[in-house]
């Protein structure tokens, strides 16, 4: 997030089955797209808004239509305006899309969307899942070791679920607004935030009872100073002492404000956010263009060996898994 960009506007119209393929492929992901209805019929409409973490789209194709594709490693959200279909997550059972009731689809799943009727036009959201981690750390004041994982279901029908589809919906109505508001980065950027932090309080997930409680007491001064320092920057030769300078208390003092505050000490904050910054830039790397070695030196992590064990314990798998997978 915090890009200093506009948003981007693409629609796309075609008979083509080939041209649907690689329009939907380049803003979401790759999929195997199948014509199980009248042929003839076949005419896909798409239009999409790019707002950075979040890819909204509406689309149709004009007949009944199958669709899969393996583990997406993006949240996404669908739900249609008119007609229906159905989706099947690994080897669980299907969930059935409504107007009133949004599907939300697990990155670590393959999707097998069915019965896409002929009727149908859908609104189609993706997420990308580091940014959803962000956000919810934010929201929370602490660190979260692991995604949230969301249920089947959004429900759009009332209340924060409603406000979230229609407020995706109206990044899509924009496209036809020339020098419109998405034309300057600052209302990108915020509603970007606001959709991240939406799709957290409309849904049902695995931290929806820590954002529900009552919020922590304010955090004193001096942790944080030594907090907006480090997150600004991370890969900074820190020490205790320094740290101590930074929040204008005793090391003691500090000591003892980071573990009734942040359950952790200054310094272990410290590795936390730069673990935090090499896993984004690993998974964001281009294949060929770095090396784990360069990313952790980059962010301060000297002693390898350690690195890697935090980074293991911390997100489940090796730094070099995470290059890879990028």
């Amino acid at each position: 997030m915090g890009e200093d960009r506009a948003a981007g506007f693409h629609s796309y119209a075609t008979n083509s089955l080939e041209e649907a393929h690689d329009a939907i492929a380049a803003h979401y992901y790759d999929l195997r797209l199948e014509v199980i209805g009248r042929a003839t019929e076949f005419e896909t409409r798409l239009s999409v808004v790019d707002l950075g973490a979040l890819t909204v789209g509406d689309v149709r194709f004009g007949t009944e239509m199958r669709m899969s594709f393996g583990e997406p490693g993006v949240y996404h959200v669908a739900v249609p305006f008119g007609g229906c279909f159905s989706v099947q997550e690994g080897h669980g059972g299907t969930d059935f899309a409504t107007e009133r009731r949004a599907l939300v689809f697990d990155p670590a799943r393959d999707i097998l969307v069915d019965t896409w009727s002929a009727d149908c036009q859908a609104l189609t959201v993706k997420i990308d899942k580091a940014a959803v981690l962000r956000q919810l750390e934010v929201l929370l004041g602490r660190s979260v070791r692991r995604p949230p994982r969301f249920g089947p279901y959004m429900d759009v029908s009332r209340g924060p679920g409603l406000s979230w589809m229609r407020l995706a919906m109206w990044n899509l109505l924009e496209r036809n607004v020339p020098l419109g508001l998405l034309s300057h980065p600052m209302i990108r950027g915020r509603l970007e935030q606001t959709l991240l932090e939406g799709m957290l309080l409309a849904t049902d997930h695995t931290f929806r009872d820590a954002l529900e409680a009552p919020p922590p007491p304010m955090r004193p001064a001096s942790v944080k100073r030594v907090m907006e320092a480090v997150q600004e920057l991370p890969a900074e030769p820190y020490d205790a002492n320094r740290l101590a300078d930074i929040a204008q208390v005793s090391l003691r003092t500090l000591q003892e404000a980071f573990r009734s505050n942040v359950g952790m000490s200054p310094m272990a904050y410290v590795h936390e956010v730069r673990l935090q910054r090499v896993h984004r830039q690993l998974r964001a790397a281009a294949p060929g263009t770095t090396t784990v070695t360069q990313v952790a030196h980059a962010w301060g992590f000297v002693h390898l060996g350690r690195f890697a064990r935090r980074y293991r314990e911390r997100y489940g798998e090796s730094p070099s898994q995470t290059l890879r997978a990028a």
